[in-house]
């Protein structure tokens, strides 16, 4: 593997999509990933999508972090643009540890996924759990979910204004979604 990172733009603290672009006319990559652990942004995923095919790459979008704020509709939705997205059950979806792999229709794609969740990486269902993951996306079509995913990203803006007027750098001077970065250095 050859792993080549892109960055953020060091004067706004978001994602420079010209460097994304130029990395990936660069060093040809066989995919892209788009996903985050603590990008407060909203992701372009169109332009993600534009310049993975601009390259011949697969765009891998891991939205473990936002799948909540996406079955709420209040955060773009990757699966349009994506070839393989991933998610937890948990975190803002709410549900039980557990984990999605989500695939547009690809012969090769779905082989080697097949072959690396089992036997490779999981063993027999936990039915207990599959039923705790139904009671998780039966809750995420509840109105009252849109609304609790709603004052979650409140609750975070709130939050991050009061770090910025406390004096702290809020990393991308705010959040879109649940998430804050605060520069120590």
């Amino acid at each position: 593997y050859n792993a080549v990172q892109y960055g953020l733009d060091t004067a706004t603290g978001l994602i420079d999509y010209d460097e994304v672009e130029r990395l990936a006319v660069e060093h040809k990559p066989k995919m892209i990933v788009a996903g985050f652990s603590a990008y407060s942004k909203t992701l372009d995923f169109p332009r993600f999508r534009a310049i993975a095919d601009k390259v011949g790459a697969l765009l891998f979008v891991d939205m473990a972090h936002v799948a909540g704020l996406v079955a709420a509709g209040l955060y773009p939705n990757p699966i349009p643009f994506a070839d393989v997205v991933t998610t937890t059950t948990h975190k803002t979806l709410r549900g039980p540890r557990g984990g999605l792999i989500l695939a547009r229709a690809n012969e090769e794609i779905e082989k080697k996924l097949n072959s690396a969740v089992f036997p490779g990486a999981q063993g027999g269902p936990l039915m207990h759990v599959i039923a705790a993951k139904a009671v998780c996306f039966k809750e995420a079509l509840e109105p009252g979910f849109k609304d609790y995913q709603a004052q979650v990203i409140r609750n975070a803006k709130a939050m991050a204004e009061v770090f910025i007027g406390r004096g702290y750098d809020v990393v991308s001077g705010g959040t879109d979604n649940h998430l804050m970065l605060i520069s120590l250095v």
